[in-house]
């Protein structure tokens, strides 16, 4: 039980920073391209209780988290109103583009200060990594997921406004069609990976990139420490 609780310390907080952060980056791409929706709701600023999700972001993935479940989560979307971008079409894909980005960015980050202070927190060949690297090891890995997980070409995560952007005008109509319905495709997502993980549905879609990024990072982190 202790050993859950100190998981959840671990993720919980590292989750809260990255959905923050991705959030705010979506607002602050739309205020720069013209849309201050988010800047006159308060939404620019990096203090949680101004994005958190009691549900999405504390009591899904703690619930996940105690039950070995897979760690999501969620914050409240910060308003982007498509119409007042300079140049809606594309602008809509920067916004999108700004929140996986960021985490991408924060990863890199913590893989920075996990290699530089990889000889004080006990990374020495033979050693228990101590509880910093283990924070910073979920707090990139937390990023790279969640970073990826996000360009999912599903309704409404930022990779169907990418797709969206790229897609030829006359297509665009037809793949709008699917946004009703990109919230049930990703609880089945989900049901599928909790009720029948034998079928690796995560493994064969993001889990690879995910790997991969993470192999990656950590090779950074371990360059930084020599």
């Amino acid at each position: 039980m202790n050993e859950t609780l100190l998981l959840a310390a671990l993720l919980i907080p590292s989750l809260i920073i990255a959905i923050v952060f991705h959030e705010v980056a979506h607002g602050l791409v739309a205020s720069w391209l013209g849309d201050p929706t988010a800047r006159e709701q308060r939404r620019l600023s990096l203090n949680p209780l101004r994005h958190v999700d009691p549900v999405g972001t504390l009591l899904v993935p703690g619930f996940l988290a105690l039950v070995s479940g897979p760690i999501f989560g969620w914050a409240k979307p910060v308003p982007v109103r498509k119409d007042q971008l300079d140049n809606p079409r594309y602008g809509m894909m920067a916004v999108a583009a700004a929140g996986p980005a960021t985490n991408f960015i924060l990863a890199a980050i913590g893989a920075i200060v996990l290699g530089l202070a990889a000889n004080d927190i006990g990374l020495a060949i033979g050693e228990e990594p101590g509880l910093l690297a283990q924070g910073l090891f979920y707090f990139i890995l937390i990023n790279i997921f969640l970073g990826v997980f996000n360009l999912l070409p599903i309704p409404p995560f930022d990779g169907s406004h990418i797709v969206e952007g790229l897609m030829p005008r006359r297509y665009v109509h037809l793949y709008e069609k699917l946004r009703p319905f990109g919230m049930l495709l990703f609880l089945g997502l989900i049901l599928l990976t909790w009720f029948a993980p034998g079928l690796g549905v995560l493994e064969n879609t993001i889990g690879q990139p995910v790997d991969w990024a993470l192999r990656k990072y950590l090779g950074l982190a371990d360059a930084i420490a020599g």
